[in-house]
């Protein structure tokens, strides 16, 4: 996909500090403060456009959500969702995911979400795939023990990469949808990709995951 350079963006996003959060490797340790309670902290890497997050948000108003997003022209998008519906437990990092151990503590996280991240077909390239052990590693080290990874992709190739890689890691499988549309999991939030493709009928494929910590 290529992203439509929005040169503005930046500026406009540090007007709203406390929904794109400035200098977050300050805070590490202490989202907490942030968010100003104790609930749980979920992150998703690759935000995009935050309709994913959001739509998490409003279903969970007892969890804490932070959403990461390298490309400020995609996330200013998310931005503006949650200025405009005001959601006190949607906070974002226009940061890049290869720096998550800056930004939180071991064993911070209770949950983390990969959503549609770019595939990464060719072989050359993939320790960019979101879900390479060099990625796994870092999810690892910032996952509570009994934390979760939550993954979903329309791409049958990096669906079974995926499995593959996690297994390999030593993770263990809690739910495996090869069509998660038709399966009988509950609570759902839709990704802007994942509407499109369903709507095409396109398979949707997802997985939760844990580390073994034995």
């Amino acid at each position: 996909m290529r992203l439509r350079h929005k040169p503005w963006a930046k500026e406009e996003m540090e007007k709203y500090p406390s929904i794109v959060i400035q200098n977050p490797q300050e805070h590490k340790n202490k989202w907490n403060n942030i968010f100003n309670n104790d609930q749980p902290l979920f992150v998703e890497v690759g935000t995009g456009k935050g309709q994913f997050l959001t739509g998490m948000g409003e279903q969970h108003p007892n969890i804490n959500f932070i959403g990461i997003e390298k490309y400020d022209s995609v996330l200013i998008s998310a931005m503006e969702r949650v200025r405009d519906t005001e959601q006190p437990n949607v906070k974002f990092l226009n940061e890049d995911v290869e720096n998550l151990l800056d930004f939180f503590e071991e064993g911070e996280i209770d949950r983390l979400f990969i959503n549609f991240t770019d595939p990464w077909p060719k072989n050359r390239h993939a320790k960019r795939r979101l879900t390479h052990e060099n990625f796994l590693s870092l999810y690892k080290h910032v996952l509570k023990p009994e934390g979760e990874i939550h993954f979903k992709t329309d791409n049958q190739g990096l669906f079974e990469y995926s499995l593959h890689s996690m297994s390999t890691y030593g993770m263990a499988f809690k739910d495996v949808s090869l069509d998660l549309h038709k399966s009988s999991v509950e609570g759902n939030v839709m990704t802007e990709y994942e509407e499109k493709f369903s709507k095409k009928g396109m398979r949707i494929y997802r997985l939760e995951a844990h580390f073994n910590n034995n």
